[in-house]
C-alpha cells in the first residue's frame, strides 16, 4: 500500500508568522493588527506581508509613532472583546510603553477578579549581531518573564513560530512574542538557514510552555531559546567530533516555563549548559540553572552559562561579535567541565 509523500513547504519565520495572522483573521472577525508601518509596507521585518492587500486599512492599521498609543489601544480593545496583535517594532522600545504594557496589558485581568481577560499579542524584534548598537539589539527575554501577567514566546524556526502564533492569538491572556531578527529570513539582516523548515499550510497549535528536544544526547544538555538554539546544535556537532554525545532543549517558551523537560534532560546527562542573548545576570540563563540545582539533581560538574555580557551593546561590528553568544563559546564552556 503506496503511503502518500508530503511536498515539502519551507518558510521563513517571517513568511509563518504572517501566514498564521492571516488565517484567523479569515475565521476570526475579532482578530486585528496594529502598530507602524505593518501596512502597505509589510512590517520592517515582513510579518504583515500580504495582510493589508487582503484585509485593508481598517484590520491592518497603520499607526503613528507612538508606541503608548496603539498599545493602549489594543489593551482596550481586547478588554472589549477584540483580539488585537500590535508590533512594537524592537524590543529595546519598551521603555517608551510599558506602563501600558505592563500596568495595563498585563495586570489588568487580575485588577479585574477575572472578569476582563485582554487577549492580545505583543509582538517585537529581538537580537543583534548586525552592528545597530544598544537601541535596537537587546534581547531582554529575562526582562518580560520577569513580570507577572503575560506570557512569552520566542520561536527558533518557522514551524514553531506558526504553531505559536496561532496559539498566541486564540489564548485569553496577553502574549509577548518574542522574534530573534536573526532568523526572521530577512535577507538585508542576514538569515540562519536552518530557522527556514517546512510549514504545513493548513492551521495546527504549537503549545505555549511545551519544550522541545531538537537534538537528543547522553553527555550535556545544552539548553536555549531562538538564536541560543542554533549555536547549541553548531556546538553539538563540534563537539560529536571529540566524542562527545549533546542533548539541545529548545524552551520554546518562557512563561509558562517547561522545567520538566529541563530537568529530565539534565538528570540523564548531568551537565548542563544555558545558552541566551540576553544579559548574563538576573535573566534566564540564572533561572534554568537556579530550577536545576534547586531539584536536587546530581550533576557532575558546576553548570555554565553562555549569555550576553552585562554592557551595553557595542556599535563596533568587532566588539559585538566579541561579546554575543557562539558555538565556539559552548565548546569552551564544556571543556571547563570536563576538567573539573
Amino acid at each position: 500500500m503506496s503511503q502518500t509523500k508530503v511536498k515539502e513547504r519551507k518558510l521563513t519565520i517571517a513568511r509563518a508568522m504572517a501566514e498564521a495572522v492571516a488565517q484567523e483573521m479569515r475565521t476570526d472577525d475579532r482578530v486585528f493588527v496594529m502598530g507602524e508601518d505593518i501596512g502597505q509596507l509589510g512590517g520592517v521585518f515582513g510579518n504583515t506581508r500580504g495582510l493589508h492587500e487582503e484585509f485593508g486599512s481598517k484590520r491592518i492599521r497603520d499607526t503613528p509613532i507612538s508606541e503608548t498609543a496603539f498599545i493602549g489601544a489594543a489593551v482596550g480593545a481586547a478588554s472589549d472583546g477584540m483580539r488585537p496583535i500590535v508590533e512594537l517594532m524592537f524590543v529595546d522600545f519598551f521603555g517608551v510603553c510599558m506602563d501600558a504594557i505592563y500596568n495595563l496589558m498585563a495586570k489588568n485581568t487580575y485588577f479585574s477578579g477575572g472578569n476582563i481577560p485582554v487577549p492580545m499579542v505583543l509582538m517585537t524584534s529581538t537580537g543583534g549581531g548586525y552592528s545597530d548598537a544598544g537601541q535596537h539589539s537587546q534581547c531582554l527575554h529575562g526582562t518580560f518573564a520577569h513580570l507577572p501577567g503575560m506570557k512569552v514566546v520566542a520561536p527558533s524556526n518557522a514551524y514553531d513560530a506558526k504553531g505559536l502564533m496561532l496559539a498566541a492569538i486564540r489564548d485569553q491572556n496577553p502574549v509577548v512574542f518574542m522574534f530573534h531578527k536573526a532568523l526572521q529570513g530577512m535577507g538585508w539582516l542576514g538569515t540562519e538557514p536552518d530557522s527556514v523548515v517546512h510549514v504545513p499550510e493548513e492551521q495546527y497549535i504549537v503549545e505555549i510552555g511545551k519544550a522541545n528536544v531538537v537534538k537528543e544526547g547522553t553527555d550535556v544538555t545544552i539548553v536555549g531559546i531562538t538564536s541560543g538554539v542554533h549555536h547549541g546544535l553548531k556546538a553539538a556537532e563540534q563537539l560529536a567530533k571529540i566524542g562527545v554525545n549533546a542533548e539541545v532543549v529548545d524552551l520554546r517558551s518562557l512563561v509558562p516555563l517547561d522545567r520538566e523537560t529541563v530537568l529530565n534532560s539534565v538528570s540523564k546527562t548531568g551537565r548542563l549548559i544555558v545558552v541566551d542573548e540576553d544579559y548574563h545576570s538576573y535573566g534566564m540563563s540564572g533561572e534554568i540553572i537556579a530550577s536545576v540545582v534547586e531539584s536536587g539533581i546530581k550533576l557532575k560538574s558546576p553548570p555554565q552559562r553562555i549569555a550576553y555580557p552585562d554592557i551595553p551593546i557595542p556599535f563596533s561590528r568587532p566588539m559585538e561579535q566579541w561579546a554575543l553568544p557562539n558555538a565556539e563559546k559552548i565548546v569552551t564552556a564544556y571543556g571547563k567541565m570536563e576538567n573539573k
